[in-house]
């Protein structure tokens, strides 16, 4: 990734002080070379039936299960958090038919009133109009993502993993990838998402942030998968969406590890 391309991105967004107000229009010199890395774009106009459509044939050409792992493998030791979420990505959309917004409407939907994105807890609207794919790629390269499962987000994050170069994947991941497992296996029954979080503090560097994303990712993926009844005291972990009902007792799929890692553990 290019570093002033990067900077560019990030502190058109991001300051010591936190957020800043998004241009309304994005122009100048740092923007075209930012833009000419691939790291920002001019807004963007797209239905959610071409946007499915484009999933599609990622899925169906240059972005593989394989790919994705190694992607999010190659992430842990190397801190490159923008290559992590695409395994969420993947994991939302892979059973994703071609389908149009309005094939199986809903009037009362939890995430989109496409009945087949609903099915899928994808959000999505029928039409996006001149939207900011900027704003999406700086989450996804500051803290690894935050939308993960919007539509709009999941395109953009396959579309760019498809332009990465070949990953390869080290001891020093694997390590942590192990490490990781491991800490969600000692947990107790009762500990929520936030105490996994703080388990993981040590094992890999990460922010806060970067581990509630992780845990998001894994999530999404069915890897940390939670009951599906609400269970008493979530309050504290409401700011997590995949992961909110997640306890301790309900440790790690072996399944989902063995299907997108089963070659490297």
């Amino acid at each position: 990734m290019d570093k002033r391309a990067k900077k560019v991105l990030q502190t058109t967004f991001w300051s010591s002080a936190g957020w800043k107000s998004a241009p309304a229009v994005y122009t100048g010199e740092d923007f075209e070379y930012a833009k000419s890395h691939g790291l920002m774009f001019d807004p963007v106009t797209i239905t959610h039936d071409e946007c499915v459509r484009r999933i599609r044939e990622l899925h169906d050409s240059a972005v593989t299960k394989e790919r994705v792992a190694t992607a999010f493998v190659h992430s842990l030791s190397s801190r490159k958090v923008h290559l992590r979420s695409a395994l969420s990505s993947w994991a939302l959309t892979s059973g994703l038919a071609l389908h149009t917004y309005e094939q199986h409407p809903l009037e009362r939907a939890s995430y989109s009133c496409c009945g087949d994105c609903n099915a899928g807890k994808i959000m999505s609207d029928k039409n996006y109009i001149n939207a900011d794919l900027n704003v999406l790629n700086f989450e996804r390269v500051k803290w690894g993502g935050v939308r993960l499962n919007q539509l709009l987000y999941c395109w953009l994050d396959l579309e760019l993993l498809s332009r990465e170069e070949e990953l390869s994947i080290s001891r020093a991941d694997l390590e942590i990838l192990r490490r990781l497992i491991e800490a969600v296996e000692e947990c107790d029954p009762g500990d929520t998402a936030r105490k996994l979080e703080k388990r993981w503090k040590d094992l890999f560097p990460s922010s806060k942030q970067e581990r509630d994303v992780l845990m998001e990712i894994w999530g999404f993926a069915g890897i940390l998968v939670p009951q599906e009844e609400p269970r008493l005291g979530r309050g504290g972990d409401s700011d997590f969406i995949s992961v909110a009902n997640w306890r301790g007792e309900d440790r790690i799929s072996r399944e989902k590890l063995e299907f997108y890692f089963g070659t490297m553990l």
